[in-house]
């Protein structure tokens, strides 16, 4: 029995110690820190938190040229213009501006998409959808405009540009100022708008002296006029005798025979513009009313005094 027991020990002996190598050699394979690993194999590698990740790659942008030619003669339009170029949506929302330029030939660099540019001269405008994708593209336009350069004049007299202005309107069936266009424009301002017939009312001073005219716009040309205005200007006085002081503070009024107030104003000496014709003067001061009947005459500037003593 005791040789038989001391057969089986070394063997255990054995069986003990290559266990005990093999959960070595295990111990020895794990990551330090990590989970615990299957016996043979690799542990998947971590990423550096250093590495920087590859850049995106930008979309490809296009260079879009952009010009306008009047509709008729095809000439270049070289100023006076205003681009705008918009998201085309393809909705009815109101589209955002992308890009803009006062320039007469701009350049715009835009991504691939759809686009719509609009160009203004003045009052005229037109307008282009367009698709970018790649290379370069030119866009011309074609605008529909001319130009009103407007004076005013009394005979021969050109009249002062601060004593003038211009509403431009677009006749309607028969309304000859069915829609209005610009209102208070100046002497010798270039006015771009499509073209086409326009109806043009002179304003001479602040009272009654106007003069109308039809006027046509012809593309690509600028049509130059003068309104000729038949009156005068009016100092208006209340004296005791002829080219005596004037009193201050008095209150006038101009009347057509027909008793139409045309103009007040209040002062010494106060001045009005009137077309020619026939007026009545009311002068008031001091609780008393002072009349007299006068003619203007085209051209023919001059005082109109009310006398007290003409006045009972």
């Amino acid at each position: 029995m005791m040789t038989f027991l001391n057969t089986r020990l070394p063997i255990l002996l054995l069986l003990t110690s290559l266990t005990t190598a093999t959960a070595s050699a295990q111990t020895l394979t794990q990551p330090l820190g990590g989970s615990p690993q299957p016996f043979g194999q690799t542990p998947p590698s971590v990423p550096s938190l250093s590495q920087t990740p590859p850049p995106s790659l930008p979309l490809k942008q296009v260079s879009v040229s952009a010009s306008a030619v009047f509709s008729e003669s095809n000439e270049p339009i070289r100023s006076g213009l205003i681009w705008r170029v918009f998201e085309d949506r393809g909705d009815t929302s109101h589209p955002n501006i992308v890009a803009r330029s006062g320039s007469p030939t701009p350049s715009f660099t835009l991504a691939p998409g759809n686009y719509i540019v609009h160009v203004t001269y003045g009052f005229a405008s037109a307008s282009k959808r367009i698709s970018v994708q790649s290379g370069n593209l030119n866009e011309r336009l074609v605008v529909s405009a001319g130009a009103l350069k407007l004076r005013g004049a009394v005979g021969e007299t050109p009249i002062p540009a601060n004593r003038m202005s211009f509403s431009i309107y677009v006749p309607e069936a028969q309304n000859s100022e069915g829609k209005l266009v610009i209102a208070n424009a100046k002497q010798n301002e270039m006015i771009r708008l499509p073209e086409g017939t326009y109806h043009v009312v002179s304003t001479y001073g602040d009272a009654n002296a106007i003069m109308r005219s039809d006027l046509k716009v012809e593309a690509g040309k600028v049509t130059e006029a003068t309104l000729n205005h038949r009156a005068a200007t009016m100092t208006l006085k209340l004296v005791a005798s002829e080219g005596g002081e004037a009193f201050a503070g008095t209150a006038f009024s101009v009347l057509t025979p027909g008793g139409d107030v045309i103009r007040e104003a209040i002062g010494a000496f106060p001045s009005v513009t009137l077309a020619e014709g026939e007026y009545v003067l009311i002068a008031r001061h001091e609780g008393k009313v002072y009349t007299k009947d006068f003619k203007v005459e085209s051209g023919l500037d001059r005082d109109v005094e009310v006398l007290v003593t003409d006045n009972p």
